[in-house]
């Protein structure tokens, strides 16, 4: 296969160390210009300290989160037994954990963050397209993990302070009080994120290993009241090993891919800290699966016991510790949501839109600026809307976000492992007219391999309850595997269409001459990656 490598040697401005990363050159101007700010510039070397404890840490928080929870659960209140939804998640873990390493490595090895990532192979400007699509994505999570936390609030502290709090009037469908929970957690979680990256991550350090604990509590909580762990695992299937649990088994498992898949394609906005490659990938493989395994069996666990006790499957975790009646518990219940949501939510959901919306605009908006364009639009998607049943929430929400992420990443992947063999030129990905600038900073190919994919992968799934019916009825069939088809279908096409290109074309990263509506500027660099 056509390598895109320059025949020139290394890009000029740029050094790589020993182990393998790559910053500016000691003696070279950093990146100026309309594309580039201090939040998009390279990580310099000697601030990429984040370590394997960091992204373990990072991926812990993350992982055991109310969402989390209420995933795993979900599976649950909809027909599998414990071991049908330990299983799914497992599997979907394992599976996304490999687009999440291949997309990591650019991280620790250039320092750069998720969109200027996606100028390699959209574009500098086009890289606009998929770090939208991926900050709205993130601005949906953020309103719904908002809400998650502002429930807890709520329903925590009507036990505490009775009826007067949980049964205020109404304003649109919920309590007064209601809305003022969610209001003091979307504040609380403004503050946070202003302090900056370094303030996240001691946060994610400590948050980590208290949400851990927390969900062992409620553990063993659960069986207490239940009369041991015997009614827990005893709960049937109601679906069984046969056609039923397979036909809700795929996109289950689509579902479980989806809700990690953000982060597959913006995990660069967190290794571009690491202090290796080796620090990411183990941080990150005992991180993810592990933990999210070990939560999915607490929280199916729990799950199945509140089936025991009181007749029937409560999904969420926040209205389960609700029916507690000791104040002690209900503290620590509403302590352990609230960190745990504000480790996702914040890791997970306003540092990508934040370096996402500041690469619409650099010289505009920044990390900060960013991040609160995020929380008030996670206000404005009506995130009590996706979170009303676990039906919506799994197969309508979390199976669109995988199936559109999904093209992303086969594109990603593509370009940067197979076409470029995870050779860059940082100048370049901030530079006019430079590789990475294609036709007027869009690189077409990515943009059709991104609409085919997204089409096959979503076109046939059913939107309710955002919508009645499929879009596209055709592609009924293909709903189910909408993160795989997505991914499969833009990887290749990306690959085709490039590859037709032509060596010269490819070396380039511009459209050549004949196909341009000026001759290509004349540059002092190589030609090439």
């Amino acid at each position: 296969m056509t390598e895109i490598v320059s025949p020139g040697g290394p890009p000029a401005g740029q050094v790589t160390l020993p182990d393998g990363r790559v910053e500016i050159a000691p003696d070279a101007p950093a990146p100026t210009g309309p594309y580039a700010n201090d939040d998009l510039l390279p990580v310099p070397v000697e601030k990429r300290t984040w370590t394997t404890y960091n992204f373990s840490a990072l991926w812990v928080g993350m992982a055991h989160n109310t969402a989390s929870w209420t995933l795993a659960s979900g599976l649950i209140a909809v027909g599998m037994d414990w071991k049908q939804a330990v299983l799914t998640i497992a599997l979907a873990n394992l599976i996304v954990l490999v687009p999440m390493l291949l997309t990591g490595h650019a991280g620790p090895k250039y320092g750069i963050p998720f969109p200027v990532f996606a100028r390699a192979s959209f574009g500098v400007r086009g890289a606009n397209l998929p770090a939208v699509v991926r900050a709205l994505v993130a601005c949906g999570w953020f309103g719904i993990q908002t809400w998650i936390g502002g429930e807890a609030i709520y329903f925590l502290a009507g036990k505490l302070f009775g009826d007067g709090w949980a049964g205020a009037s109404e304003i649109g469908g919920h309590p007064w009080t209601m809305w003022l929970s969610f209001a003091v957690f979307w504040a609380l979680q403004v503050a946070i994120i202003y302090r900056g990256m370094e303030t996240i991550r001691r946060f994610e350090n400590w948050a980590a290993p208290f949400v851990l604990v927390g969900a062992g509590v409620m553990l063993w909580w659960m069986s207490d009241k239940a009369g041991g762990f015997g009614p827990l695992l005893d709960q049937p299937s109601q679906l069984g090993w046969g056609g039923d649990f397979w036909k809700l088994f795929w996109p289950s498992l689509m579902g479980m891919i989806g809700f990690w898949s953000t982060l597959s394609l913006n995990i660069p906005d967190f290794t571009r800290y690491g202090r290796s490659q080796k620090a990411q990938t183990v941080g990150q493989a005992l991180g993810l699966p592990t933990t999210m395994t070990l939560f999915a069996f607490l929280s199916v666990m729990v799950t199945s016991g509140s089936q025991a006790v009181y007749g029937k499957a409560i999904w969420d975790p926040v209205q389960l510790a609700a029916k507690t009646d000791n104040v002690v518990g209900i503290l620590f219940a509403l302590v352990t949501v609230l960190v745990a949501t504000l480790s996702v939510n914040i890791a997970a959901n306003l540092v990508s839109p934040a370096f996402d919306f500041s690469n619409i605009a650099p010289r505009k908006i920044n990390f900060r600026t960013g991040a609160l364009a995020t929380c008030v639009l996670g206000v404005l998607i009506f995130p009590w809307k996706l979170y009303a049943d676990p039906q919506g929430y799994i197969f309508t929400w979390l199976g669109l976000v995988g199936g559109l992420l999904g093209t992303v990443a086969g594109i990603l992947i593509a370009d940067y492992w197979i076409l470029r063999r995870t050779r860059l030129d940082l100048a370049d990905l901030y530079r006019t007219g430079g590789r990475y600038w294609y036709d007027g900073g869009w690189n077409w190919r990515a943009v059709v391999a991104f609409v085919t994919g997204g089409v096959l992968a979503v076109g046939g799934a059913d939107f309710h309850p955002l919508i009645d019916g499929r879009p596209v009825p055709a592609l009924e069939s293909l709903a189910d595997y909408g993160w795989a088809v997505g991914l499969g279908t833009s990887m290749v096409l990306y690959l085709v269409l490039m590859l037709a290109r032509g060596k010269d074309a490819l070396a380039d990263g511009r459209e050549p001459a004949a196909d341009r509506s000026e001759p290509a500027a004349d540059r002092s660099e190589p030609a090439a990656d």
